[in-house]
Formats: C-alpha cells, sequence, structure tokens
C-alpha cells in the first residue's frame, strides 16, 4: 500500500515503539490528544512519512482551513497524517502517527501503517485513546486495554473488558498487527463522564505514562500531572459548593471501591446519577475563573 504513503526518510532505527494518536475517534476529556500535543511539544521529532490525505479523507467532513487576510484568500491548511521519528529522554527510538483518523480505506492504510511499522524494525505499537466513565475525578484514573494479546493487555492496563463496541481505525492497525504477528495495544483512559466535554489533563498523563511503562520508555509527564492537579482542585471548590454534586461524587466512589460490577472498572451506570448538570455547571465554572485563576 506505499501509494498511500509518501516516504521522505528512512532512518536507521532500533526496535522503535510506534505510537498511534489520530484524532477522530472517541477523546472523552481530549486525553488522546493531549498525549499526543505532550510528545510532540517535549520530544524533538522529524517527519519520516505522510499519507495522501486526499485518497483517505473526506474534506467536507474534515474541512481545510482557508486563511484569509484583509479579503485575501492566502492559502489552505488541509488535513494532514505523519509518520514522525523522536528519541525519549534516554535515546530509544519513537515512531509517532499524528494526523486525521482516514475516512476510507481504512484496510488499506492499516496495511500501510503495518508495513512502515515492520520496515523500521518495530516491537510494539501502542495506541491512544480516552472514553468517559462512571469515576470520579477524587480516585487515582485507570487505564482500559485492547491488545492482540492476554499477556500484553494484562501487563498494560487495569481494566479489560468482554464487551462488542464501535471501532476506529486503530482497531483497524491492531487487527493487522495481529496478522503479522506484531504485539500491539491500545490504552484507553477513563474520565469522569461529568468531565469529558473539557480538556482533562490527567487523562492525558495516564496515557503517556502508561505508553512510558508498556514501551520501557522514559518521557517527561510533569506538566500534564500539574495541571491535572490543578483542575482537581477546581473540580473539588466546585462538587463542594453543591450538596447533590457531592452525594454523586461520593456514590461514584463507593461504588469504584467496591468493584460492585462484575467487570470491574466499567461501573454501573444506571445505577449514578446523572452527571450532565454536574458537567454544565462545571464548564461555567472554569469558563468563569479563566486558566489563569487558581482555583
Amino acid at each position: 500500500m506505499a501509494e498511500l504513503f509518501t516516504l521522505h526518510d528512512e532512518p536507521s532505527l532500533h526496535e522503535p515503539v510506534l505510537v498511534l494518536g489520530l484524532d477522530g475517534w472517541i477523546d472523552a476529556g481530549f486525553g488522546a490528544a493531549g498525549a499526543t500535543a505532550h510528545l510532540l511539544e517535549v520530544l524533538d521529532t522529524e517527519v519520516v512519512a505522510t499519507f495522501d490525505t486526499d485518497a483517505l479523507v473526506d474534506h467536507r467532513s474534515r474541512r481545510p482551513v482557508m486563511h484569509l487576510e484583509e479579503g485575501v484568500n492566502t492559502g489552505l491548511t488541509w488535513p494532514s497524517t505523519e509518520l514522525r521519528h523522536a528519541l525519549d529522554l534516554d535515546g530509544n527510538d519513537l515512531l509517532l502517527l499524528t494526523g486525521a483518523e482516514p475516512d476510507v480505506r481504512w484496510r488499506g492504510f492499516a496495511a500501510a501503517v503495518v508495513d512502515l511499522a515492520q520496515r523500521f524494525g518495530s516491537r510494539l505499537v501502542v495506541g491512544f485513546g480516552a472514553y468517559p466513565a462512571p469515576v470520579p475525578h477524587t480516585r487515582p484514573g485507570r487505564l482500559a486495554t485492547t491488545a492482540t494479546s492476554s499477556e500484553l493487555a494484562q501487563r498494560a492496563g487495569q481494566v479489560r473488558a468482554t464487551l462488542d463496541v464501535p471501532a476506529g481505525a486503530q482497531a483497524a492497525i491492531e487487527e493487522r498487527c495481529a496478522d503479522g504477528g506484531l504485539p500491539a495495544v491500545g490504552l484507553w483512559a477513563q474520565v469522569p463522564h461529568y468531565a469529558s466535554g473539557m480538556a482533562y489533563p490527567l487523562a492525558s498523563a495516564m496515557l503517556v505514562d502508561g505508553l512510558a511503562e508498556v514501551g520501557g520508555l522514559r518521557i517527561d509527564s510533569t506538566a500534564l500531572h500539574e495541571a491535572g492537579a490543578l483542575l482537581r482542585n477546581r473540580l473539588d471548590e466546585l462538587v463542594s459548593e453543591n450538596p447533590e454534586h457531592l452525594e454523586m461524587v461520593r456514590r461514584l466512589e463507593a461504588a469504584l471501591d467496591a468493584e460492585h460490577d462484575a467487570r470491574p472498572g466499567l461501573g454501573t451506570p444506571g445505577e449514578m446519577p446523572s452527571g450532565d448538570e454536574l458537567a454544565a455547571e462545571l464548564e461555567q465554572f472554569l469558563r468563569d475563573r479563566g486558566p489563569g485563576r487558581e482555583g
């Protein structure tokens, strides 16, 4: 499937970890987007390959951005999908697949991604994701996993579910990895459902730390943890001001601590109060205070 990408460089890499940071699928609290952006910020990266988004992306659903200056069209920024090379703090090789999730040709795209991974001798593929869950912000977050083997699933995360769910392109890449004998795991951060509509840095921190653990890498996630601690303080303040919200969080804590559900970590949404009201008030709370004000 080489026609789907252009190879710009072919560096000599030693068993890199390929990280999937595509946008377009479930990403509660912008956890995956935040983790990918953090990697691009703290790591020096160089483009290795670019994918043909004209062949993969429906531009009516992902429209290019037109740049106007005093009414003059100065150009367009088109959706892009890139494979980039980076080194962690110990000099270990990483490959980062970033940009738009394809709208079409998923099988061909997955085959091309895995072909590139094998071409560069990748030892592991790790994908990022985040989903809303009936969990409280007052407890340590947990990672759910999808993986190409039970051993990898047990090593990578705390939540291993048995269910049928709609899939993203990342799942197609995992399936192709399994067919090719390449280990792959998807890391999915659980985000409190009442905070899933806004940036939740602790989800991004969980994903970056999970990548480091499962991939044997060293990546600084300090900034994400600091931003997450600030948001937790703001959430604590908001919840403490409303007895109903406080009761909801306590019930979520009790359900999580007791592990009532037969599938750990998935919770029992039907028994939990709705977080819609709290989510709306939280958004207003943060807007009123602004990003620079302390909670």
